[in-house]
């Protein structure tokens, strides 16, 4: 008797307008260059179809969505179901007035600088945030004293139906790197208000922002962002790994950064296993030594190298 195949999760998917691939290295586009692969990646050409696609795929399938993988660490055995990557039908930037609307896939950075252009200011600070407008929304991501909350009044997402919904930014609950928006929606798209602003102001306090980061972050490694959110009490995440004696830890090629110690680096061949062991080991003696746990602020998705379905 020949045993029944089971049919690969791509053709049991419904038909879409976008680009649909299986067993898709991620590895590839992870700051961290780390990872395995996709089940199936899946490229939306915009809003409308990946409404549809929510509409009419198995609610047994998980969905889960990347932007440019700038604060994640992918696990070595990849991740199940379908990866939905927002790519060019969602980056589009429009300008009225004060009032920014952009993609959920636009690059915060770039957001930042159509701002300046348009001498409106109080965005300045996103482009010192990786990462795409949507994954901010998701974490209420910020940097330099501005964080996503003080920007946002409101977003489009579609819910785990495609139902096409928009909420205020005053009903996301945004709190410190944390938002309310449930389990499952996805952002793709959101308005953002700043203020009449005077160009040659917006830019230089951007270029000062760039400068910062350049000085104070190891952005030209393979990282991805602030490992670790800061404890509420007050305290710094990087203080208290300093305190712990973990400036320059290493495991296999994963490393804690030298110039800012609330950064794991990738210094050529470390795994995903690495680096979260190292992050677990991290947390462990910042406990040991201060008290405080840690809570990562780095997503980390999918399932260990070797692990079955």
């Amino acid at each position: 008797m020949i045993a029944a195949t089971i049919p690969r999760l791509i053709d049991r998917l419904p038909a879409v307008r976008g680009e649909m691939r299986a067993d898709v290295p991620l590895h590839r586009i992870s700051w961290f260059r780390v990872g395995g692969s996709a089940e199936v990646l899946f490229e939306p050409a915009d809003r409308d179809d990946l409404a549809a696609f929510l509409a009419t795929h198995s609610a047994e399938v998980p969905v889960t969505v990347l932007g440019t993988c700038s604060n994640v660490i992918i696990r070595d055995g990849g991740i199940d179901g379908v990866v939905v990557r927002l790519g060019r039908g969602f980056t589009s930037i429009k300008i009225a007035g004060t009032m920014v609307h952009a993609g959920a896939g636009a690059a915060d950075k770039i957001v930042a600088r159509m701002a300046c252009e348009a001498s409106v200011a109080g965005l300045e600070f996103l482009v010192g945030v990786p990462g795409t407008i949507g994954g901010g929304v998701r974490m209420n991501a910020g940097a330099y004293k501005r964080e996503f909350a003080d920007v946002i009044t409101s977003i489009e997402v579609l819910d785990t139906a495609g139902n096409v919904q928009e909420l205020s930014g005053n009903n996301l609950g945004f709190a410190y790197r944390h938002s309310t928006l449930p389990e499952g929606w996805i952002c793709t798209g959101a308005t953002l208000v700043g203020e009449s602003g005077d160009y040659d102001e917006i830019d230089a306090r951007m270029h000062e922002i760039v400068q910062a980061r350049e000085i104070s972050q190891p952005i030209r490694a393979r990282t991805g962002g602030s490992t670790f959110a800061n404890p509420a009490s007050g305290a710094k995440a990087w203080q208290l790994i300093d305190q712990a004696g973990c400036r320059g830890l290493a495991i296999g090629d994963a490393q804690v950064s030298e110039q800012h110690c609330n950064f794991l680096i990738n210094r050529g061949k470390a795994s995903a296993t690495d680096l979260e062991t190292l992050g677990e080991t991290v947390r462990e003696r910042v406990r040991e030594t201060s008290g405080v746990t840690l809570e990562w602020e780095i997503r980390r998705l999918g399932k260990p190298a070797g692990e079955r379905p």
